[in-house]
């Protein structure tokens, strides 16, 4: 390049043609740059790494980008997500590549990197484009291609991934553990059980013993494509079990509704000082709520508050969740006082609490609360006020909200808002309000409105009309045995044996079963199920008849047998209804708890309207409260009063 005049202050012009020339950097300054680099990205200072990168002259050897620096600085993105940085070196590195004869974009560790950091961020397009670079041809390390498939895998593409690891068997032949973690989250994540069966078989032919992470891979595949025994298997001969491995197994059970064996799962791994993680508690905390485990609930919260770690929004919902489910809804408003950071489920939660507790009136006012603390109510805020409404027959106020919720809250109605709508008015006997609405409405019916509207037809007088409504249903949900059974009940409040004996062979002719009416409680750290006429041996022990007796006595309490639906006599009906599941658990309790202990249970059907006359008269006698869940609502039973108000 040749150097201008150059003006003398003496008005001396002097040219030249002295031609420059690059002069070699010192190796010091070399040291110096690439040294300063590593420092800058070793401690986080990404932004003014990158300006150095930048500023430099690509062409010149001493500031060229180095291969580990660069896999330093991209480490660094990766542990900070900083998408942009990581972007902009990857530009650099492609133009110092178009100037130089020298691409470090082929260089596995470099690529890997930039791979892994594409995909944490979400950006699986530019990850896939960095493992393409250079065509079919280039010959690929083992470790780029796991890091492509981890980023399939990590941001939901578990088919791309699979396909991924397909053409590694072919390239490679024999892989590790890498591979095989990455292939058996995919089969999870598909549940594609027999794909998993066949990378499982390659993880025993291969060389290397699997490690933690395979292991725990496996008893997830297993456990939850339903194969508990394998999954055990697994767990049984691993050399050594984590956190994870105990999750994976839990939550394997609780997916294929093992609720009981996840939490004697549980209670193994707490007496083996395992630990916990906060996915431990949002998995296990739905289940105490789902058995009314409350003592076991409150274990937890122990174990919670005793943490040096903060549980997350999502964990403490749970929390929240497991105690309005167990009837416990002081302690479910107290962990919502104490939440740092609030967000929408936390307060759909406590409503829905309120509402399935038969709380309305603090529903509303937890309503209000969030309304004014800025949140904006969605459709599931609407669903559990619409229920509760339905369940505790304010038939005006659920009207009032569902048109508050299209007018004032922006709140489009679903199908589901119309199916509570339409039981908050069958409910309440205004049939004719409720097919107007079904009529009217912008949706083709579903079965949980015609249900709904089946369900309202058990007055008397309304059998053609339920006959109609089972009509629809049955085409809807043929296989469906609960709604052949409020046909049958229609019938027999009717009086109408003939058509109830003409259902019920209906029912046994396709082949489906009427569910058994079961109820469990939680006593002395174990889950205790009954089922109705079951349990003889208990029931004919001199403990049970001696109490029976003494409440039977004192109460003058005399089965209603109008309840039981079936054509026998008089003294088989009073010997059924004494049978049923939740008076032999409520009776359990008396027995083996404390006087003074409420007592929680869970059924699975709706309480008989006899079986809650009874638990009104034994929470009178006793001076127990008794605090009974079923599949419409929560009875809470205190001195011979429900707070249902025998509404439900």
């Amino acid at each position: 390049m040749g150097i201008p005049a150059i003006s003398l202050s003496t008005n001396i012009t002097v040219s030249t043609n002295i031609t420059a020339t690059s002069a070699p950097t010192p190796p010091h300054k070399h040291r110096l740059y690439h040294s300063t680099l590593k420092s800058l990205s070793k401690s986080g200072k990404l932004d003014e790494a990158l300006r150095l990168i930048e500023s430099s002259p690509s062409k010149s050897p001493a500031t060229a980008p180095d291969a580990v620096v660069c896999a330093l600085f991209l480490h660094s993105c990766i542990s900070r997500k900083a998408l942009e940085h990581g972007q902009r070196l990857y530009l650099q590195l492609l133009l110092y590549g178009a100037r130089s004869n020298h691409d470090l974009l082929s260089n596995p560790r470099l690529k890997s990197k930039l791979i892994t950091l594409f995909s944490v961020c979400g950006r699986v397009d530019e990850s896939r484009r960095v493992f393409e670079d250079g065509g079919e041809d280039v010959d690929l390390p083992e470790s780029v291609w796991v890091a492509m498939g981890i980023g399939y895998s990590r941001n939901g593409y578990p088919k791309e991934a699979l396909f991924l690891y397909y053409e590694m068997v072919c390239r490679f032949g024999h892989l590790g553990n890498f591979e095989f973690s990455m292939a058996l989250k995919a089969c999870s994540d598909l549940d594609d059980l027999r794909t998993g069966r066949a990378v499982h078989a390659q993880v025993v032919k291969a060389t290397e013993d699997p490690d933690q992470v395979v292991n725990n891979a496996l008893v997830r595949l297993y456990s939850e494509d339903g194969c508990l025994e394998e999954a055990i298997r697994v767990f049984d001969e691993m050399p050594q079990r984590n956190v994870v491995s105990w999750n994976s197994l839990i939550g394997g059970l609780v997916k294929k509704d093992g609720v009981f064996e996840a939490m004697e799962a549980f209670r193994i791994m707490q007496g083996k000082v395992m630990g916990f993680s906060w996915v431990t508690l949002a998995t296990i905390l739905p289940v105490c709520a789902r058995v009314t485990a409350l003592v076991s609930g409150k274990e937890i919260h122990a174990v919670m508050v005793k943490s040096t770690a903060k549980p997350d929004a999502p964990v403490l919902n749970s929390l929240m969740d497991m105690y309005a489910k167990c009837g416990a809804m002081d302690y479910c408003r107290r962990v919502l006082d104490g939440m740092q950071s609030k967000d929408l489920s936390s307060w759909n939660t406590l409503i829905t609490g309120n509402a399935i507790n038969g709380l309305m009136t603090e529903a509303m006012e937890s309503f209000q609360e969030m309304i004014c603390s800025g949140f904006s109510p969605d459709g599931i805020t609407f669903i559990a006020l619409l229920s509760g409404c339905s369940h505790t027959g304010l038939t005006d106020e659920g009207c009032r909200l569902f048109e508050r919720m299209k007018i004032e809250y922006a709140v489009s109605p679903t199908v589901e808002h119309y199916a509570c709508l339409v039981d908050v008015l069958g409910r309440a006997g205004r049939i004719e309000e409720a097919l107007e609405i079904v009529k009217n409405m912008p949706f083709k019916p579903t079965g949980s409105i015609w249900g709904s509207l089946l369900n309202s037809c058990q007055i008397p007088g309304l059998v053609p009309l339920g006959e109609a409504v089972a009509k629809q249903l049955f085409e809807l949900e043929p296989d469906i045995v609960g709604n052949y059974v409020m046909l049958s009940n229609i019938y027999a409040s009717a009086g109408m044996w003939e058509s109830v004996r003409t259902v019920r062979e209906l029912i046994e002719k396709m082949g489906m079963k009427k569910e058994a009416g079961c109820s469990w409680l939680h006593v002395k750290s174990k889950i205790h199920t009954f089922v109705a006429g079951g349990s003889n041996e208990f029931r004919n022990s001199a403990e049970y008849n001696k109490v029976w007796k003494r409440l039977m006595e004192e109460a003058g309490y005399v089965p209603d047998t109008g309840v039981v639906l079936h054509d026998v006599s008089e003294e088989t009906r009073a010997m059924w209804v004494c049978g049923h599941s939740e008076r032999i658990a409520t009776m359990f309790a008396l027995i083996n708890t404390g006087s003074g202990m409420p007592i929680r249970i869970t059924k699975n059907l709706r309480v008989c309207l006899d079986c809650h006359s009874w638990v009104k008269i034994v929470s009178k006698v006793t001076g127990r409260v008794i605090v009974l869940r079923d599949t419409n609502r929560f009875h809470h039973f205190k001195d011979g009063m429900c707070s249902c108000n025998d509404y439900w």
